[in-house]
């Protein structure tokens, strides 16, 4: 007589801690920009995507169905949510509340600062990106002018706007990589007073 054959046992792995922050589009989008965050453009894929989330590859299949649609969705995503918690056009008007969130939006949210770089750099290697980055720049550029029109008596020229924003994304690349709040807030102060100096003369020059 033979002994009953035991049921074999499937030994799994740990399963994968899942650090998402939900299954739609938003998540998605932000499980993207951390993909290339790390990793830079060509780790992203919907596969990559999926993990990064804790959802199935189709699922992202669904929500974006090309590779591109997927970058510049997440671009969009990427620049909105900088603008949202930059204090940057909010028309708050006095030189002293100019950029007041920025320091603080390099710490909330490095990914999407690294994400929207690494865009950039790619953008010349693959112009057809160009277009899009170039009309949601420009989102940021118009913010800047409003607000340093808030701020200043006269018209705010285009290269007066490109500096001040230059100024400021530089900062923000520099704490990305740096860390040095501190130079950001200084830097910032500075910037500041410049503003308040032009602030006082009749044309603003």
């Amino acid at each position: 007589m033979t002994d009953p054959v035991k049921p074999t046992t499937v030994e799994r792995g740990p399963r994968k801690r899942v650090t998402n922050y939900g299954t739609g589009r938003t998540a998605l989008l932000d499980a993207a920009v951390r993909v290339v965050a790390r990793g830079g453009l060509r780790k992203l894929t919907y596969r990559a995507v999926a993990q990064e989330a804790g959802v199935t590859h189709g699922l992202v299949v669904h929500y974006f169905g090309s590779r591109d649609a997927l970058i510049e969705e997440a671009l969009t995503h990427a620049i909105r949510s900088s603008l949202s918690v930059s204090a940057l056009g909010v028309g708050t008007g006095p030189a002293a509340d100019f950029a007041t969130g920025l320091a603080d939006m390099v710490e909330s949210g490095p990914e999407v600062q690294a994400f929207q770089y690494e865009l950039l750099l790619e953008a010349r290697r693959r112009p057809e990106l160009l277009p899009h980055l170039r009309g949601l720049y420009e989102e940021y550029f118009e913010a800047s002018r409003s607000e340093l029109g808030r701020i200043l008596p006269g018209p705010v020229s285009r290269g007066m706007s490109r500096l001040v924003f230059a100024a400021l994304e530089g900062l923000v690349l520099h704490q990305l990589v740096f860390g040095e709040r501190e130079a950001t807030e200084e830097a910032l102060a500075e910037l500041r007073g410049l503003l308040a100096g032009l602030a006082e003369e009749p044309d603003g020059r």
